[in-house]
């Protein structure tokens, strides 16, 4: 098996001795020609990892190769292996399309023919041949998505990393992206992606792996991952002012493990069997109790309730943890 990129132990601490690790040894493997998947919540890791792969942050630690290059030693041979996309488009808007492109695949060293005749290409591969001579002001959310993504693959890397490629998209510009990656996958493109959305990861990755403080929590395809539930997911949500520790009781009495609890909401949910027949006792068990309910549900496995399984908590988390914070202020 042919690897596209290989981490090993790779740590990454911030603040000298005793200060923030945040990385504490990930290992990662894809293999040329296939769709990585980093999910995690905020601070968990993704972005320090996405960011050493590519060339933008030094490790602690640890072994990191792109296409057969040694990141660490020769950076510069391992840009030309990768396309990066962010978060953000890294788009010039006084530019047109046209003009964006035809500028990047100049710095590549391309010739001025070169560069035009590259520009071309892609636009039209992204379907932006219409308004190639438009300023990308004028363009829509998903068209300066493609286009930064059109960038990234100018110099058509072995490796392209897409780091949140979605975010702030509508559904309809997000499954056209979705469209342009597994394209780029057909043509043997290899692809580090981290998502917020779940579904993104269960649409495009032959695996994942899940990241929490920092390490590798489980890696393996989706449907590896949520057989490892081996139960369906029953979520039970109480009315306002209700007693939420008796409900925790009884609730925790018919499930699998501990129930896990919204913070921002009354919902209760444990991973049970028998899963429709499960309900029905816990709802007349919180009625006996006279503990009121105004929704319940019982459905099978997602990839957010194996990260609950995992760490108690969703992929979606939002609360920053301290590594990021320490991050940001020192890049």
């Amino acid at each position: 098996m042919t690897l596209a990129v290989e981490v090993s132990g790779l740590v990454k601490e911030y603040g000298g001795r005793g200060g923030v690790r945040a990385l504490d040894g990930i290992d990662l493997q894809i293999p040329a020609g296939t769709v990585m998947c980093v999910l995690g919540p905020n601070g968990a890791g993704k972005t320090t990892t996405v960011r050493i792969i590519a060339t933008l942050l030094k490790p602690t630690s640890g072994l990191v190769h792109v296409a057969g290059v040694d990141v660490l030693k020769d950076p510069m041979a391992a840009r030309h292996k990768i396309g990066l996309s962010g978060q953000y488009a890294a788009v010039d808007e006084n530019l047109t399309g046209f003009e964006n492109l035809r500028m990047v695949s100049r710095l590549y060293g391309m010739t001025k023919s070169q560069a035009s005749a590259r520009a071309r290409e892609l636009l039209s591969s992204f379907q932006l041949e219409d308004a190639a001579d438009r300023r990308s002001s004028t363009y829509s959310g998903g068209m300066r998505r493609r286009l930064d993504l059109a960038g990234a693959l100018v110099a058509r890397p072995r490796v392209v990393i897409l780091d949140e490629p979605t975010t702030g998209l509508d559904p309809r510009g997000r499954q056209d992206m979705w469209q342009v990656i597994s394209e780029l996958v057909e043509d043997g493109t290899s692809v580090l992606l981290t998502t917020q959305y779940l579904e993104e990861a269960d649409f495009l990755a032959d695996r994942i792996t899940l990241i929490d403080k920092g390490r590798v929590i489980a890696q393996g395809s989706a449907e590896d991952l949520k057989s490892t539930i081996g139960g369906e997911t029953m979520t039970i949500r109480m009315a306002p002012g209700q007693d939420m520790r008796t409900a925790h009781r009884v609730i925790a009495e018919m499930g699998v493990g501990e129930p896990v609890s919204d913070p921002l909401t009354t919902e209760l949910s444990v991973i049970v069997t028998n899963g429709t027949r499960t309900m029905v006792e816990v709802l007349r068990r919180l009625d006996d109790a006279h503990i009121y309910v105004n929704d319940a549900n019982v459905h099978k496995p997602s990839l957010d309730d194996v990260f609950l399984s995992l760490t108690g908590e969703s992929v979606g988390s939002t609360e920053a943890a301290p590594a990021d914070r320490v991050q940001e202020a020192m890049l």
